[in-house]
């Protein structure tokens, strides 16, 4: 009778533990990057010990990747919420989408996690299976909905995906460094009215 609340209460310390890692590193990440970020300044934010750190992650590149996840999933779920708006149609939900994302990559930090230090740290295979575990591959799914709705040229599932993600990502690092942002909505707009069937 009493190992049950014992294993909650380890779960839930475990749990908060990680969490506070998690959050720790990705201040750190965020305004320093990764190559400048230690463990000990991220241990000692979190208020856990080196051992602990170590129990919950190999190293620091875990860690990385766990900082990764979370935004990833973070972005997914804001792209989700977009959802709500009651797109007209299927190519209007691929807008709202891209705005959604756009919006998510504001967050402070997040293009230099994601876009910036995730390829260099992790690698683009490794970032796509993230993608992929995270988001449910939304943006393979918006594409092939329009196609199968006829809203959209028929084209190859997988190159257009690529694609447009690779657009999307480059517009962020755009607008992180000062690009206007209406002007690369503009042009989003124009690709998927390209896109369209007419």
């Amino acid at each position: 009778m009493q190992v049950k609340p014992k294993t909650q209460s380890n779960k839930a310390r475990t749990e908060a533990s990680q969490a506070a890692l998690i959050r720790a590193a990705r201040s750190f990440f965020a305004t320093k990057g990764y190559a400048d970020t230690s463990t000990p300044e991220i241990v000692e934010q979190a208020g856990v010990t080196r051992g602990a750190l170590y129990h919950h992650f190999n190293d620091k590149m875990d860690l990385f990747r766990a900082v990764v996840t979370h935004e990833y999933a973070s972005v997914a779920a804001e792209i989700d919420a977009s959802a709500t708006e009651s797109p007209q149609s299927a190519i209007d939900s691929l807008r709202l989408g891209s705005r959604a994302f756009l919006n998510a990559m504001e967050d402070p930090g997040r293009v230099r996690i994601m876009l910036r230090d995730g390829p260099l740290v992790l690698g683009f295979q490794e970032l796509g299976e993230i993608d992929r575990k995270t988001s449910l591959d939304s943006l393979r799914i918006g594409l092939r909905t329009a196609m199968q709705a006829g809203e959209m040229k028929q084209l190859p599932l997988d190159a257009v995906t690529l694609q447009l993600s690779a657009l999307f990502d480059r517009a962020a690092l755009a607008i992180s460094e000062g690009a206007e942002r209406d002007e690369h909505l503009t042009v989003l707009d124009a690709i998927f009215d390209a896109l369209a069937v007419q």
